[in-house]
């Protein structure tokens, strides 16, 4: 992958450059590497075009030329750069009391005080549903960004860094929980990181992603419940159980930060427990194809489908191309739907102008008639 190529470079990079300890390699290096190889499969396709051609011929065969229409369309794809804006908007909807928060950074290692080698730019964002209180939700949101960016292999192998931050976040809530017993709430989390081309969804929970492809709607996360058959399997080999839907009769989601304080859920060192805070990733290569990502709390999901608030999206983008305006909007349209939980929604367009009309071809259907039913008709039509 992308992130995890990047650290090669990086350690030639470092030999070259031992006095400035200061800075950190950025994951677009792995973009040079991609530019040269593309660069030498254009070469490439010089080279063998060449040889099918004949001496007596002065013009490009038409198989050549159709290879050369997909190359350039390839190419134009993958040189895409990401114009990135967000917006977000939030409503209590019909709870007693708020418990989402959100976070949205646009350039994370600036945020921290980090250089980094590349004039790369890390973005982030996240959506924190909170339960039992909004302690755990503020929390991971204030410090689960500043983990990932104090970890050693911050921004080589951010997957891995992703994935421990979570759970060490998780661990300090604990202690933070151990010393201040009001605290004591869980929270799920998605986060998503945008660093070149590359996409780098998180989630431990029921938070959703969905990316919007041309007007298709990509699924960028899972929802960890308890109906899920892969999470029901988890949850048995780790001793838990499952009652009315519930975790242990407790919890409606599998995995979540927090909740220490619910008996039987969590545990140190081996003994781990049914609720995981350990995050599902989901990394993409964006292209000019993808439009624009939807996050949103599971009170936004109650109420619309992943097409569906894609298709809601691109409208009003449509009409007035503002990306806070446009989330407010969903979650007006989940109140008049009916929602009932806290709503947050966060957005991330990657495109200056709004998205295009999505021209949608009739699919060519065979139409044939059995040989039972051509004698049927026959006899129907003699009399």
């Amino acid at each position: 992958m992308c992130v995890k190529d990047a650290k090669k470079v990086g350690q030639e990079i470092e030999n070259l450059d031992d006095n400035n300890n200061n800075k950190r390699l950025g994951p677009l290096h792995c973009e040079v590497l991609h530019t040269q190889m593309e660069k030498w499969d254009e070469e490439s396709s010089l080279i063998s075009s060449t040889d099918r051609i004949s001496p007596e011929r002065s013009f490009p065969l038409e198989s050549i030329c159709e290879e050369a229409v997909a190359v350039e369309r390839k190419q134009n794809l993958l040189s895409f750069v990401p114009a990135l804006h967000s917006g977000v908007w939030s409503d209590i909807g019909g709870r007693q009391y708020m418990e989402d928060t959100h976070i949205c950074i646009g350039d994370l290692a600036q945020k921290f005080g980090y250089n980094l080698l590349c004039d790369d730019v890390i973005s982030f964002y996240g959506v924190f549903d909170g339960h039992g209180g909004k302690a755990a939700a503020q929390f991971v949101r204030d410090q689960l960004p500043r983990v990932i960016v104090e970890d050693a292999d911050f921004p080589l192998e951010l997957e891995k860094v992703v994935t421990r931050s979570f759970i060490a976040t998780d661990a300090a809530f604990a202690k933070r929980c151990s010393l201040e017993a009001a605290l004591s709430s869980g929270t799920t989390v998605l986060t998503a990181m945008i660093f070149g081309r590359s996409l780098l969804v998180a989630n431990a929970g029921d938070c959703r992603a969905v990316l919007s492809r041309r007007g298709i709607a990509i699924e960028m996360s899972e929802d960890h419940r308890p109906c899920c058959a892969k999470e029901s399997m988890r949850i048995e080999s780790l001793g838990g159980y499952i009652i009315d839907g519930y975790l242990n009769g407790q919890l409606g989601v599998t995995r979540a930060l927090g909740d220490w304080h619910l008996e039987g859920m969590k545990g140190m060192g081996e003994s781990i427990g049914p609720l995981s805070a350990e995050p599902e990733l989901k990394l993409v290569t964006l292209t000019k194809e993808d439009e624009f990502l939807i996050i949103g709390s599971d009170g936004i999901w109650d109420m619309f489908s992943n097409q569906n608030s894609v298709d809601f999206a691109r409208r009003r983008l449509q009409e007035h191309n503002d990306v806070k305006l446009c989330c407010k909007q969903i979650v007006d349209e989940a109140k008049q739907r009916g929602a009932t939980d806290n709503l947050t929604v966060v957005m991330v367009n990657f495109h200056t102008e709004p998205p295009p009309p999505v021209v949608v071809q009739r699919a060519r259907v065979r139409r044939s008639i059995s040989a039972e039913g051509l004698q049927s008709l026959k006899c129907l039509l003699e009399g």
